[in-house]
């Protein structure tokens, strides 16, 4: 298969697919318009591609085709839309099509900007399709969020993003990446963002989709993923909707019991709060892609693997190339007004009171403290007592540069760091580094420093380098 075009418009993809006299489906849009469409039939030669085009704007309408939905922009929606489309525009064409046709439908439901508020604007887009003539069809089914201000921008920007995928689906997919990186042609980075991918289907079964969703940062769609304790990818916006959310951030490489005492700290000074209600609360642990202190970005495979020793402890995982504290505040504060809390240890003030840290930023780190605590957000320090040190470290002791001292004491006196108490000072000299090389040794000392569910998990998988160092 040849490699892929990053030259191709829009509109050459639309023509090279309607030029295809063996390509053939149907493209149903609800919510913005029928961008995708229209996109066909301007480049002309759509009479070879399109079999129907639809939108079923009326609730009764769109029931009656496709049966009831407790939501009308979700995932069971375009599920109903792709199993009726496919199904009908195969039994009805496929003795009166040339032999060698793969047929295909896209779908679409989506909430665009209205005209009388600005609410939430997302949606789920998916194709199905036959990679071989009378083959099983296989799914690409995709969350996105318009990040356009008017909604013919943001019907455009769904007009694209469904050329590329319906264009990528068919030309690239031996490999899954080359799709998720060809969503972004003619976009850029500031128009859709999609924060979830799923491939399934008898051609993708070897498709590892946590692995593709990671693919959606390195390829700009989005800057975070987020992964439940069962490993299955989840859509930021339903399950931070109006939480209290707690996030403990780091490379956890690996997680250990300090780590495991930090959260645990952290959330019993976050229930005190009068917003947090405790089984409400969403506990998060954050993966960072990008680290200051870090040499260089890690594989995919390193990074699950550290996904999956957190979600062996009950955790939902984030994954993110966010390297700058307000940065994670910005994104959790999309989806919720309850309170933030972020778990860190005091070990981190060296980055987080680095002038350095905050290189491009105008205001420097007076800007990025403005925008990490402008609202219900708090910062918890856990306190540190390294190895053959007498005295452990707190935020009431931290060493800070001389003038940055009065900033902090700002930070402390307003609430907005806040000291939490260690439920183990045994485990405060763990140093996740020296764990990480006893891994590398095989079996040993190192397995008392994490919780007993990770050292299984890693001996069981020999995950993180076990007993190859």
């Amino acid at each position: 298969m040849a490699a892929r075009d990053t030259e191709l418009t829009t509109d050459q993809k639309a023509l090279a697919i309607n030029l295809d006299k063996f390509k053939f489906g149907s493209i149903v849009e609800i919510g913005a318009g029928q961008e995708v469409a229209r996109r066909f039939f301007s480049v002309g030669a759509a009479a070879g591609t399109v079999a129907k085009t639809m939108s079923a704007y009326d609730m009764a309408v769109s029931d009656d085709i496709y049966g009831p939905v407790d939501r009308y922009v979700s995932r069971a929606r375009l599920m109903q839309m792709l199993d009726k489309e496919f199904s009908q525009v195969v039994n009805r064409l496929t003795d009166v099509r040339p032999r060698n046709s793969t047929f295909f439908a896209y779908a679409a439901t989506v909430t665009a900007r209205s005209f009388k508020q600005q609410n939430e604007c997302h949606g789920w887009v998916g194709i199905r399709a036959q990679f071989h003539p009378g083959a099983a069809p296989s799914d690409i089914v995709l969350h996105v969020r318009m990040l356009d201000q008017d909604n013919a921008q943001q019907a455009d920007a769904l007009g694209i993003l469904g050329v590329n995928l319906i264009h990528a689906a068919f030309y690239y997919h031996n490999r899954p990446e080359d799709i998720v990186d060809s969503l972004r042609d003619e976009l850029g980075t500031d128009r859709i963002e999609v924060d979830v991918i799923h491939f399934s289907g008898p051609y993708f079964e070897e498709v590892d989709n946590r692995r593709m969703n990671v693919q959606l940062i390195r390829s700009w769609l989005t800057r975070a993923v987020v992964f439940n304790p069962d490993g299955n990818v989840v859509v930021p916006g339903e399950l931070f909707f109006r939480k209290p959310v707690l996030v403990i951030r780091g490379l956890f490489k690996p997680v250990t019991k300090v780590n495991a005492d930090m959260m645990l700290a952290g959330q019993q000074q976050f229930d005190k709060l009068a917003a947090v209600d405790h089984d409400d609360t969403v506990s998060l642990a954050e993966v960072t892609m990008s680290s200051p202190t870090a040499a260089d970005q890690t594989d995919d495979a390193d990074l699950l693997e550290r996904a999956d020793l957190l979600a062996a402890l009950g955790y939902t995982v984030m994954i993110s190339d966010y390297v700058r504290f307000f940065r994670l505040r910005a994104y959790l504060r999309r989806y919720t007004q309850k309170p933030i809390g972020i778990v860190l240890s005091v070990r981190d003030f060296g980055t987080l009171f680095d002038e350095k840290y905050y290189e491009g930023v105008e205001g420097g780190i007076l800007e990025a403290f403005g925008k990490l605590f402008p609202d219900n957000t708090q910062v918890y320090v856990y306190p540190s007592r390294r190895e053959g040190e007498s005295e452990t470290t707190t935020l009431h002791n931290a060493q800070v540069p001389a003038h940055l001292r009065h900033l902090l004491a700002h930070l402390v006196d307003n609430g907005k760091l806040q000291a939490i108490e260690p439920t183990d000072e045994s485990c405060l000299h763990i140093d996740a580094g020296e764990v990480l090389q006893g891994v590398r040794r095989g079996r040993g000392v190192w397995e008392e420093a994490v919780p007993p569910p990770v050292a299984e998990t890693i001996i069981q998988r020999r995950l993180l380098g076990f007993d190859r160092g």
